[in-house]
């Protein structure tokens, strides 16, 4: 029973420039680089007949012009109770609707639908629970300056994950071009 998501495939000359922002932070399993991605839509364990449904209907992936995806800070979810650090992705209207297709589409092939507000965003590492809010802001705060990156996309990959506690290994199932 695989684990699946949609993404977007993070560039190595990016996801090598994030390295410089792993460190540092107690509490932190670090994400490695090769596995850096923006999720579109998780999917979530499905039998392989399920998962055909699925790329079936990802198929089905209207055409558009490539997509520059801008990262532009650092950031924490989970406030009180830190429990990831991730890199910011800015919401353009086409990332959006790009995002927003790949959630009918796979509602189409019978999935329910997300019940989390998508943020766009790569992340970098998760947090344990030791992982303080304190410790969060003093990272933040003395973390390298974030200089906005950008690149370019015109694909949507089809990721499976173990089924263990996230963060990878991800293997690349199928790659969905959208131009």
């Amino acid at each position: 029973m695989p684990r699946l998501f949609t993404g977007l495939a993070v560039p190595p000359e990016i996801a090598d420039t994030l390295k410089v922002f792993q460190g540092g932070l107690s509490g932190a399993r670090w994400i490695e680089p090769g596995d850096f991605h923006v999720t579109l839509r998780f999917i979530g364990d499905v039998e392989a007949p399920e998962a055909d449904e699925v790329v079936e209907a990802l198929s089905e992936m209207r055409a558009r012009p490539a997509l520059t995806v801008t990262l532009d800070g650092l950031g924490i979810f989970g406030g009180d109770k830190p429990r990831a650090l991730y890199v910011s992705v800015v919401p353009e209207a086409g990332l959006m609707d790009l995002q927003a297709e790949q959630e009918r589409l796979v509602r189409r092939a019978g999935l329910a639908p997300e019940r989390r507000k998508f943020t766009p965003h790569i992340t970098l590492a998760r947090l344990r629970r030791d992982a303080t809010p304190e410790a969060a802001a003093m990272y933040l705060s003395q973390a390298p300056t974030f200089a906005p990156l950008t690149f370019d996309v015109d694909r949507v990959t089809l990721f499976s994950a173990k089924a263990s506690t996230g963060g990878g290994p991800y293997v690349a199932e199928a790659a969905l071009s959208f131009v």
